[in-house]
């Protein structure tokens, strides 16, 4: 059948009580945002579609109302599979309410899971999960106990243990692009990603399902150029063409910077230094572990920090830095733009980036660290009632040759100061970090042991490296008491190295600090 053009109206209610949607996106780059307002308006004025099922890999939202957030109503949703919940929080309330059943799966899983679904596998098998919460000897990745069916199956071949996890049954796919031609040949030169577009609609096709595309523009058959086209019009059922600008930006934070996507002159940057305070140590104790020519990924919030420190110090030009939705090179962004990265190397889609990342690819891995136990566990997948949810972080920490977790010491608000030398601790967050169990396993300390993976934990006043028995205290900032300000701080008591030492001075003082990479 020839592809249908039509417009938001007659897309919505094109749409049943039911129905399983893959939603494609990263954050707000590449979100079908119109075709997702249009459903939820429509349920909203006629209380359908109702009981949908959800699939998606990455984070998809503003922690508002966009993205999967104009989705997220009670009745409209009955059942989710996500990788990122942070985005999100009224579906975080449905799943605490219990109101909705669904899973949190590793980012990486969920985009192998449309590749394999769309070859005709029965699912994915991989390492990635063992030993943390997705484990079904632990969680199987339930997001309530509501969720009674197991997703996640442990197997074992050749005396090895995997995790098998089942196909997906998605029978409509919500697509992003730029421009279709008449025959529904999609390209997406305005787009800074192409996420897992080509292995969702090829998996909702091939479940025998329809394929919904969001673009900007239509031209006539014949004038797109082949090697362009990133969803082939064989896969197209139906195309949407977004009238309000809003609905298409590039990424939730800009509405089209095309230093993103195609080649553009390199803007000649004045490097301003940040204010040197925790989270600046942080990042330059960070760096002092980059080896030259690592290839890295960073990851969103304090370790964004690093690559400005490494910027600061000259030595920005040989990072090879990677984002997980797969751009390769150039300068990750940060916020609603996180995901984009400023004049990249190169694009892959992000089943073939977690392909490379879940086979070793990522020699060094600079992950935030939320909670952490005696044994080395890490939590940031979920505290309470909020969900953020893994994303990428356990493909990237199980993977990954080398992996530093950085972060401040304590959370909350807090009155640190550094100076002439000195870590000044006039007041202290009120949460503490380091504690007896984690509430979720979101990294496997005793995988990462099985593994030999070299692993540090690296805050503004300890930095910590695990071994078998746990964490052990390798270093401490000058000028804070082990006891009163590490120690005390912390809920239990790590092993502590004989060869205890102080934290290069040279980071707590305003000046650069002689960076020079491995």
């Amino acid at each position: 059948m020839a592809v249908q053009f039509v417009s938001l109206s007659e897309f919505s209610q094109s749409i049943q009580d039911g129905d399983r949607l893959v939603l494609g996106g990263f954050i707000g780059a590449v979100v079908p945002e119109a075709l997702e307002k249009a459903i939820g308006a429509r349920f909203r004025d006629e209380g359908h579609p109702r009981n949908l099922s959800l699939y998606f890999a990455a984070g998809q939202g503003d922690s508002a109302q966009r993205a999967v957030n104009n989705l997220a109503e009670e009745g409209l949703v009955s059942f989710v599979i996500g990788g990122h919940w942070g985005l999100i929080p009224k579906l975080q309330k449905l799943a605490n309410e219990e109101k909705i059943t669904g899973y949190n799966l590793p980012q990486g899983i969920i985009a192998h899971l449309m590749r394999d679904t769309a070859a005709g596998k029965p699912g994915t098998i991989s390492h990635v999960g063992l030993g943390t919460f997705v484990d079904p000897r632990i969680e199987g990745g339930k997001i309530n106990s509501a969720t009674k069916d197991d997703w996640v199956d442990v197997i074992t071949i050749h005396n090895k243990e995997y995790l098998f996890y089942k196909r997906l049954d998605a029978n409509i796919a919500l697509l992003r692009g730029t421009t279709a031609d008449d025959n529904g040949n999609i390209t997406m030169e305005d787009e800074c990603l192409f996420v897992e577009n080509l292995a969702a609609a090829q998996m909702v096709k091939n479940n025998g399902g329809r394929v919904i595309v969001q673009v900007k523009r239509r031209v006539k058959a014949g004038t797109l150029e082949p090697q362009q086209v990133r969803i082939p019009g064989i896969l197209v059922d139906m195309v949407v063409i977004a009238d309000n600008e809003a609905d298409h930006m590039q990424t939730f934070a800009e509405q089209q910077n095309d230093a993103y996507c195609r080649l553009t002159p390199k803007a000649e940057q004045t490097i301003s230094p940040i204010k040197l305070d925790a989270k600046k140590v942080v990042a330059r104790r960070a760096a002092q572990e980059l080896k030259r020519g690592a290839i890295l990924n960073l990851g969103i919030g304090l370790p964004e920090y690093i690559a400005t420190v490494v910027d600061e110090e000259g030595q920005g030009g040989e990072l090879n830095l990677t984002v997980e939705p797969g751009a390769i090179g150039g300068t990750p962004a940060g916020g609603l733009s996180f995901g984009a990265s400023a004049n990249p190397e190169a694009i892959i889609t992000q089943d073939q980036q977690f392909d490379f990342y879940d086979g070793g690819g990522i020699d060094q891995a600079f992950l935030g660290l939320a909670e952490c136990d005696k044994t080395g566990d890490l939590n940031v997948s979920r505290f309470g009632t909020k969900i953020p949810g893994c994303g990428g972080f356990i493909n990237i920490t199980q993977n990954a040759k080398e992996v530093f977790f950085c972060g401040t010491f304590t959370a909350g608000k807090f009155d640190i100061h550094v100076a002439d030398g000195k870590l000044i601790i006039n007041r202290d967050g009120d949460i503490i970090k380091f504690i007896e169990k984690v509430q979720q396993i979101t990294f496997s300390a005793k995988t990462a042991n099985e593994n030999r993976k070299p692993v540090l934990y690296i805050t503004e006043r300890a930095v910590f490296r695990l071994i078998p028995q746990g964490l052990e205290l390798i270093e401490i900032a000058p000028g804070v008491d082990l006891q009163k300000d590490v120690l005390g701080k912390m809920s239990f008591i790590p092993q502590i190295s004989p060869d205890l030492k102080v934290m290069d001075e040279a980071i707590f003082y305003d000046r650069p600090i002689g960076l020079t990479l491995k």
